[in-house]
């Protein structure tokens, strides 16, 4: 497991901004979050230049195919930093990275992180990786190395930046895909547990610039402060999205992030085909009709830009829509039937109105 380390260097270094003992004491206090986040097939510990998993389980797949994604926070980081707490961010980071693996079937084997900060705060990195190591226990993920590296100049002491990227695994014939779609096919809606982490551009702007609210604000409608709700997890849809393709017919997944239900849906359909989401179906959580009452943003604007309370589609065969749905909710996932696919042109519609 490669260490999250800052490089080489002597006492100059330390006075050009970078401190050497306070990225070694982060190493240390991120040890035990590490070792959390293992797979059987991980080799070594951290502290090695690159990090070891084991491959040879890939021979009992007839043709494997290796999928990887790249991805980061964006400026969700932002509401970390206002409120000093840290060790949620890892589960939107996390959230991004394995579940575009897992919308072509793909088991999540392992990831990397990076963490970029004006100055190593030994607690507050060790917290950011307690949480990159926890969301990975939930996926099913190891967290097989990083790297932690100071910018003094280039961004200020208490900010940081997180980023990753994941490899996973897909036997050739159940790669999930467009190529299986077919009309009459059933989309079945997963709820996501807020914003997630796509969008923080605009509900800052929004909210706290516009509207002029203060993250310690409590909301009513949210039963809580505006910043509790902005710094809520994305969900990790890993483990439930693969048992599902396991043993129900599933032809394709979405995940819904930047661009929102209807550019995403439509990147996994093929050509010949259109799909209907019905809005009657669900009712987004509150903080969506905030920001657009609140923050003063159009429903469309809202809907090319936030997840609207679906975080996930599959696109299921009609006789396992029920199925999909029983085994999701057991899962721990509300799911729902919330659309079809139909003859067209690749095209998503997105018709009524939303749930009161």
């Amino acid at each position: 497991m490669t260490e999250h380390s800052r490089g080489g260097g002597s006492s100059a270094y330390e006075e050009a901004g970078v401190s050497l003992e306070a990225g070694d004491k982060a190493v240390e206090l991120m040890r035990q979050w590490v070792d959390k986040a293992r797979r059987p097939e991980v080799v070594g510990g951290i502290g090695g230049f690159a990090g070891l998993f084991d491959a040879s389980a890939l021979k009992l797949y007839n043709r494997p195919l290796l999928a990887t994604s790249a991805d980061g926070v964006g400026t969700k980081v932002a509401i970390a930093q206002a409120l000093d707490r840290h060790d949620t961010i890892g589960f939107d980071l996390v959230g991004m990275l394995v579940d575009d693996l897992v919308v072509c079937g793909a088991e999540p084997l392992f990831m990397t992180d990076y963490i970029a900060t004006g100055s190593i705060d030994p607690p507050r990195i060790a917290s950011i990786v307690k949480g990159i190591a926890e969301a990975c226990v939930v996926a099913d993920c190891a967290l097989l190395g990083g790297e932690t590296a100071e910018h003094p100049g280039l961004l200020k002491p208490h900010e940081y930046d997180v980023a990753g990227s994941t490899t996973g695994v897909v036997e050739a014939g159940e790669l999930l895909g467009a190529d299986r779609v077919r009309a009459g096919d059933v989309l079945i809606a997963m709820a996501s547990s807020g914003l997630h982490s796509n969008g923080y551009s605009l509900v800052r702007h929004a909210l706290l610039g516009r509207a002029g609210w203060k993250l310690d604000r409590t909301v009513d409608e949210l039963g809580r402060t505006l910043g509790e709700e902005l710094l809520e997890p994305t969900r990790i849809y890993a483990q439930p999205c693969l048992a599902l393709a396991r043993v129900t017919e599933t032809h394709a997944m979405a995940h819904i992030t930047g661009g929102g239900l209807a550019a995403n849906l439509a990147r996994v359909l093929p050509v010949t085909v259109s799909a209907t989401v019905d809005r009657s179906t669900w009712s987004p959580g509150p903080i969506f009709g905030i920001v657009g009452e609140v923050g003063g943003v159009a429903t469309p604007d809202l809907e090319s830009t936030l997840n609207m309370g679906v975080g996930m589609v599959a696109v299921v065969a009609a006789s396992a829509a029920d199925t999909a749905v029983e085994l999701l909710t057991a899962a721990g996932v509300s799911a729902w039937a919330c659309g079809e696919v139909l003859g067209g042109a690749g095209t998503v519609t997105l018709d009524g109105s939303y749930a009161r």
